[in-house]
């Protein structure tokens, strides 16, 4: 029987749930806050300069491709996808940085002429982390966490180690060179929570960093937004923008409506893609299966503080994506997880997607996006936001040893205060909910209300945690959730 499913927000995990359920019959209907869809992922365009805000790294391509496939599409049918060739660049010092090939032979070479015998440690290092992502990216993820019993195969078994090491230790076991650790280290950055937090088995980020390659959709991350809005709309979704969800209504513990710019909206199922916390705010307190002392204890991944610049002049020295660990490594994740402040020296990181991409930039200049992760919480004014562009800028011109300051056109910035009004995030948390050992699968808050029925949620403070390619699959776990119950 056709449902109306009502969905609040439009990021990859909303869309991708969209589209799963207008497909098995379902009235879907989208309801964004924002002016433009994709959420996070949404796109920022000025003086003939295009920029991604939100994400801008495309890895595990296999679950896109499994996404589209789904619909029976492929990823080209809507987009064109780029393999980045270097796929990365780390500076450590000034001219003193690694080159990341988009190859696993030319990583083994770089790493052999750094760290004698690492090329041989990294080759089988790299075929555990294969193993790892067999078992996690194409089976376990794809397991919608209502049970301990999903974690039980005869792979896991084997692998029950690996999920109270930690991937600091195994890194640090096989090599000895700082900037190695580092390199292999910064994969798992992406799952939200500090190396020596996550578990053994996420190695399998390694083998989505050096094996699979790190990729560019021409036009940006928000060309994956625009093929999914084409898939939804082509199955019958509607899609709201500027519309701001002001209340979920229950009656008799069964959501029954939501409550958008002072109208009701008739539901016979609601699912949010919205910040979870949030979401669960818009419902009667009794109604919520997670208090805010839960939320305080739980080890969120890290906000950021992004700046989106116009260079009238092309960049030199860097690559389409550039990382920079030049300062302590240990004391900035310290300052974001244990002891939350604003880090005195902080590592960051640098996209120039024009680099790749010619429609990023008008002739001759450069889109650059700056990102400084931070911790989630901290007071965020414009006066610190400059002091950190002096910062990284003065940095960054000191490492890549060329002048660029005077050559801005314009910057925007975006920051705590900005993931909390466009998106309701959680102390302004940029990704989400941290891959820890105790929030993992079954462990992290149910895509399935525990107190209200017919409400469901999706995203990244659920399962399977979170980055771009776990939203999609949360949108399909949740999707088949919501069509097993009804």
């Amino acid at each position: 029987m056709k449902k109306q499913i009502n969905i609040i927000g439009s990021g990859f995990s909303s869309l991708a749930a969209a589209c799963y359920l207008a497909k098995a019959g379902n009235n879907v209907t989208i309801y964004e806050k924002n002016a433009t869809i994709g959420g996070r992922a949404r796109q920022l365009k000025r003086d003939g300069f295009t920029f991604d805000i939100g994400p801008t790294w495309y890895w595990m391509p296999d679950v896109f491709e499994r996404f589209f496939s789904d619909f029976g599409k492929k990823p080209s049918d809507y987009y064109e996808l780029i393999k980045l060739s270097p796929a990365y660049q780390v500076y450590f010092g000034v001219d003193e940085f690694v080159t990341i090939a988009d190859n696993l032979p030319e990583i083994i070479e770089t790493f052999e002429s750094i760290e004698k015998g690492s090329g041989f440690k990294l080759a089988n290092f790299m075929a555990e982390a294969q193993s790892n992502y067999d078992i996690a990216i194409k089976d376990l993820v794809y397991r919608p966490g209502v049970s301990p019993l999903e974690l039980i195969t005869l792979e896991t078994a084997k692998k029950v180690n690996k999920f109270f090491g930690n991937i600091s230790k195994d890194i640090r076991r096989k090599f000895n060179n700082q900037k190695l650790i580092q390199i292999l280290e910064f994969p798992v950055l992406f799952l939200g929570a500090k190396p020596s937090d996550t578990p053994s088995f996420y190695s399998f980020m390694n083998f989505a960093d050096f094996g699979l390659g790190t990729w560019h959709p021409k036009n940006g991350m928000y060309s994956v937004i625009l093929a999914m809005e084409k898939i939804a709309k082509e199955l019958g979704v509607k899609i709201h923008t500027d519309s701001n969800i002001e209340k979920i209504v229950v009656e008799s513990s069964s959501a029954k409506a939501i409550i958008i710019n002072g109208q009701t909206i008739n539901s016979d199922i609601i699912l949010s893609g919205a910040d979870y916390q949030h979401s669960e705010s818009l419902l009667d307190e009794k109604y919520r299966a997670y208090s805010e002392s839960y939320w305080k204890k739980r080890t969120f991944a890290p906000s950021s503080l992004l700046f989106y610049i116009g260079f009238d002049k092309k960049i030199e020295n860097v690559e389409h994506h550039t990382l920079f660990f030049d300062v302590d490594f240990d004391l900035h994740a310290r300052d974001i997880y244990d002891t939350p402040k604003w880090p005195n020296e902080p590592l960051f990181y640098a996209s120039f997607p024009s680099k790749t991409d010619a429609d990023a930039a008008p002739s001759g200049k450069e889109a650059g996006i700056f990102l400084i992760p931070l911790a989630p919480g901290l007071d965020d004014t414009p006066e610190l936001r400059e002091t950190y562009f002096e910062k990284i800028i003065t940095r960054f011109e000191k490492l890549t040893q060329q002048t660029v300051k005077d050559k801005i056109l314009f910057k925007e910035s975006f920051c705590v205060n900005d993931f909390i009004k466009d998106y309701n995030s959680y102390k302004g948390n940029a990704y989400g909910l941290a891959n820890t050992l105790l929030q993992t699968a079954f462990l992290r808050p149910k895509l399935k209300s525990k107190k209200v029925k017919n409400l469901f949620f999706t995203g990244q403070l659920t399962v399977p945690g979170p980055g771009v390619p776990p939203a999609l699959i949360s949108g399909k776990l949740v999707a088949e959730l919501i069509q097993k119950n009804h």
